[in-house]
């Protein structure tokens, strides 16, 4: 079996260029959305259209007639 790792160019520790900045941007752009987002995104109509959720009396708090 050959030596793979003699076909492996030179690579420096931390490469530069301007075309990594852009790479760079993006990556950290990424980062700030959360990975179930960007597993299984919520579409954006959904998102736009999702109601309010609003307070309720909790089980068993409500005054009901009595049976008198």
């Amino acid at each position: 079996m050959a030596d793979v790792s003699s076909n492996i160019p030179d690579v420096p520790e931390s490469p530069e260029g301007p075309d990594l900045d852009a790479l760079r941007d993006e990556i950290d752009e990424l980062k700030k959305v959360p990975t179930e987002e960007l597993v299984n995104p919520t579409p954006e109509f959904v998102e736009e259209n999702e109601p309010t959720p609003e307070p309720t009396d909790a089980i068993g708090s409500e005054t009901w007639p009595s049976a008198d």
